[in-house]
């Protein structure tokens, strides 16, 4: 297990990154956000943050504090070092996210909504918020609304809802090749079903909560031989334990 050991100044190189300058890959920290802010095209990240347990909320929907402060801040490092966040319009109803930067510094990445039949008001937080762009995706079909301060990309949807592809490819084609999927559980899930994840982040923190929703749900298999086991490296981020999946060879 690496040891991340953030100090403002290794934060500052990690940055440093997006612009192209070049990093000491034997740093910890470099190995796990190097592959993110140095990448040159595109390069999908999918973050959970769950219990011991695999839970990330209490039957109630109770999501507050799963992750511990290192997790959080881990957290909002990748959004630091994206250029565009994606949550499912199930996230934004619940926990009303801002997705910024708060806990580091950097720039905030663009703010995408998952909503394919419309159910957003224009009345959450993130359009009257002054932070990000909003970008909300929605199918052909969702009835026209109008969205206060956010840009509207509507796409063909199949039997299955939108497919992940073409919300990268509509994202790219606006200059968003660095995304993170954060959340929430069948968002993430489609991603990586697609294949569309190149790096999972499992974040978990030491807390039991007994029931609740789990954070990643994919189709069941009926053998351990069939489920997924991607090369892992894994991090003491201090309050949590964090795996580094790679889900695909695809590099930046």
């Amino acid at each position: 297990m690496k040891t991340i050991d953030m100090t403002d100044a290794v934060w500052q190189r990690v940055l440093s990154l997006r612009e192209g300058e070049r990093g000491e890959d034997d740093e910890a920290a470099m190995a796990l956000y190097g592959p993110i802010a140095g990448a040159s095209g595109r390069v999908v990240i999918a973050q959970v943050g769950q219990s011991l347990d695999g839970r990330i909320a209490t039957p109630s929907g109770d999501a507050m504090d799963v992750s511990g402060p290192d997790g959080l801040a881990h957290l909002h490092r990748c959004r630091a070092l994206v250029d565009a966040v994606i949550v499912g319009v199930n996230t934004v109803t619940a926990d009303n996210p801002r997705l910024s930067v708060r806990l580091v510094d950097g720039p905030s990445p663009v703010r995408v909504v998952i909503d394919c039949n419309g159910a957003l008001s224009g009345d959450e937080g993130l359009f009257h918020d002054g932070g990000a762009p909003v970008i909300v995706v929605m199918s052909a079909a969702a009835p026209e609304k109008g969205l206060p301060n956010a840009e509207t990309i509507r796409l063909q949807s199949s039997g299955k809802g939108l497919a992940t592809g073409a919300i990268l490819d509509a994202l790219a084609a606006r200059g968003l090749h660095r995304v993170l999927v954060e959340g929430g559980a069948r968002t993430i899930a489609r991603f990586v079903e697609e294949r569309q994840v190149d790096r999972l982040h499992v974040a978990i923190s030491p807390l039991i909560i007994g029931a609740g929703p789990s954070g990643i749900n994919l189709p069941p298999v009926a053998r351990l031989a069939d489920a997924l086991r991607p090369p892992a490296a894994v991090y003491n981020l201090g309050s949590d334990v964090l795996f580094d999946c790679a889900l695909s060879d695809r590099q930046g």
